[in-house]
């Protein structure tokens, strides 16, 4: 018989002999393998996810002109296609004009409304959406004020940009609450403004709506400041810090988890191998008596926990694996993407991570005097 395979005749052996502590330490390495790789997939995935959560809470770009005059909407799809396709929610228009109506001052927001569901999800409409160039949405002050509510008529008047006065009926389709500064303002759709106030294909700014991290999202701004010297990009920075600051602290949290979970890992597997040596101290002794090295000794028991981290880390991280699908599903209703590289990491690591609490077993092993424990003491 070879010398390879008398040492791995030990080793299976040595392992199937003990299998009740064998197994209690296949499970603390599944288990560490398993927290690994749940944790380590969501904490690189779950940003992903939560970048697309967080545009609920509004644009964090917002487009100007880089002088006094008004932003031109042609610019501004040239800055909007300069952002990644597949990270860009959406970019909505914003043009102001003070209007009249009812002999009441107002001011009226011209917007593209099915960007505003992409950019501003959380306005809340009592009523419909505007659908055509005769409707308009009513902020809920405006509507208390003047007594209006969906269905309603309402005339909107007064002096274009060349200072012609102009007039249009319009109707109430919808009542905006937002619980801010919308609320003061009545909307309608972009080109109907343009053709009251003339001067069509500018706005007063555009809000964008970008699925990514506050340094991404300032090397975009750099960038469309480069190629479009007319736009002004600059980040919202109440949401851009608040993103940063919610996803550090997430990242911080899942990595003391795991941290405490592999520590707790490693405990159990030196406990467990520093009992199995006590147990062969005789077995031991009889080796070192008979010419075993110290070398031999360390490298039987080393290779155990390198089995022992092989063997627990394959199912623990398909555990793992499955832990984070089932929270990417739950919590956030999208698929967590499989990354190779964070499984072959977790199987590397949990295998380290055993064969380093086998050190102490080992010097316990290496340490065993064969006079000694031969005479029984």
């Amino acid at each position: 018989m070879t010398k390879h395979r008398m040492y791995l005749k030990m080793l299976f052996n040595s392992l199937t002999r003990r299998r009740s502590r064998m197994i209690a330490a296949l499970l603390a390495v599944a288990v560490g393998a398993a927290v690994f790789q749940g944790m380590m997939t969501i904490c690189c995935d779950v940003p992903r996810q939560m970048e697309r959560e967080f545009r609920s809470y509004g644009a964090n770009m917002v487009l100007t002109a880089a002088d006094d005059a008004a932003l031109s909407l042609e610019d501004a799809a040239r800055a909007v296609a300069l952002l990644p396709e597949d990270k860009l929610v959406g970019a909505t228009p914003y043009r102001y004009k003070p209007v009249r109506a009812h002999m009441q001052p107002l001011t009226a927001v011209g917007t593209r409304f099915e960007q505003v569901k992409k950019t501003s999800p959380w306005w809340r409409v009592e009523g419909e959406w505007p659908s055509d160039g005769n409707t308009l949405l009513a902020g809920a002050n405006v509507a208390e004020f003047m007594g209006l509510e969906p269905g309603k008529g309402l005339t909107i008047s007064g002096r274009n940009a060349k200072g012609a006065r102009f007039s249009q009926e319009m109707t109430v389709a919808g009542v905006l609450r937002t619980g801010g500064p919308e609320e003061d303002f009545v909307f309608m759709n972009l080109p109907t403004l343009e053709e009251l106030d003339g001067n069509p294909g500018t706005a007063d700014l555009v809000e964008v709506s970008v699925a990514c991290g506050s340094e991404e999202l300032a090397k975009l701004s750099d960038s469309i400041r480069r190629e479009i010297s007319t736009v002004a990009p600059r980040s919202v920075k109440r949401v851009t810090s608040s993103e940063a600051s919610v996803l550090t602290r997430l990242r911080t949290l899942v990595y003391m988890v795991t941290a405490v979970v592999l520590v707790l890992t490693m405990i159990c597997v030196a406990t467990t191998m520093m009992t199995v040596v006590l147990e062969r101290r005789k077995e031991i002794g009889l080796k070192k008596a008979l010419g075993a090295e110290n070398f031999a000794i360390a490298g039987e028991f080393l290779g155990e926990g390198i089995c022992l981290g092989a063997a627990g880390s394959l199912p623990g991280i398909a555990l793992g694996w499955l832990l984070a699908r089932a929270i990417g599903l739950n919590v956030f209703g999208r698929v967590i993407a499989f990354n190779p590289f964070l499984t072959l990491a977790a199987l590397l690591v949990s295998t380290a991570l055993t064969a380093a609490a086998c050190v102490l077993p080992i010097r316990a092993a290496v340490a065993v005097e064969p006079s000694l424990v031969l005479r029984g003491e």
